[in-house]
């Protein structure tokens, strides 16, 4: 995997740096906001080129251009890598302007290294499938999901999703008819630190069969009992 930090303390930077080379990831290290966006925009057309997954590690508070700034700034431009966030602000409000402003997930200093390899590890599929060309528009039946706009449609009908149902609904919808466990559905959509006994998957596939199924005659959301769920148009 090719990691970006961005991350202007040079201890931090150091042990990151050390640590996931010796996880065997390839790491490039940059310390200032502006020298950071141009990195990345230039690791982004990279990760095109090569299809290899390329994320971005990268911290709040920077000299000459902040984390939120550089976030905000790719998306608006259609930079698709996979970031994470890293920042000493834990706050509620931080970790949310941070993922509203498109990042991929967030953690707060300090941190646990092996819950850092696991997040990459998550994103990192992401960026595999980013630089294959993912399709922005995803099709089960007459259920639509237009991952550009980050909205869903059924039968023409928008459908009024939070982020996380659109997170579980891409997720699912894109490999239709695949069985996801809940443990699996949990670390892709909530992340490895979630409480693996929470029953937070049953609860938001019961608000996505509300907002998707209830009024439909032919249901996409399907119950493998004991087993986990799959979302697939079955033909009769």
């Amino acid at each position: 995997m090719n990691i970006l930090i961005i991350e202007d303390d040079a201890r931090i930077a150091d042990f990151l740096g050390r640590g996931l080379r010796a996880e065997g990831h390839r790491v490039e290290l940059v310390f200032t906001g502006p020298d950071g966006l141009t990195v990345a925009r230039q690791r982004a057309r990279d990760a095109a080129a090569d299809g290899q997954a390329t994320v971005l590690i990268l911290d709040l508070m920077l000299p000459g251009m902040g984390g939120l700034e550089i976030c905000q700034t790719l998306r608006a431009e259609g930079v698709g890598l996979p970031i994470l966030m890293l920042s000493a602000l834990g706050a509620v409000e931080d970790r949310v302007a941070g993922l509203r402003l498109g990042a991929d997930d967030y953690l707060a200093k300090p941190f646990d290294f092996e819950e850092l390899l696991a997040r990459l590890g998550s994103l990192a599929r992401r960026g595999r499938e980013l630089a294959r060309g993912t399709p922005n528009r995803l099709q089960v039946g007459d259920l639509v999901f237009d991952r550009e706009r980050m909205q869903a449609s059924r039968g023409g009908q928008p459908l009024t999703l939070t982020a996380k149902e659109l997170a579980l609904l891409e997720l699912m919808m894109s490999t239709p008819g695949r069985l996801f466990s809940r443990e699996r559905i949990l670390a892709n959509v909530w992340g490895a630190s979630e409480d693996p006994l929470t029953n937070v998957v049953d609860v938001y596939i019961g608000r996505l069969r509300a907002k998707i199924d209830e009024g439909n005659e032919a249901p996409l959301i399907h119950t493998v009992r004991g087993l986990g769920y799959r979302l697939e148009e079955v033909r009769g």
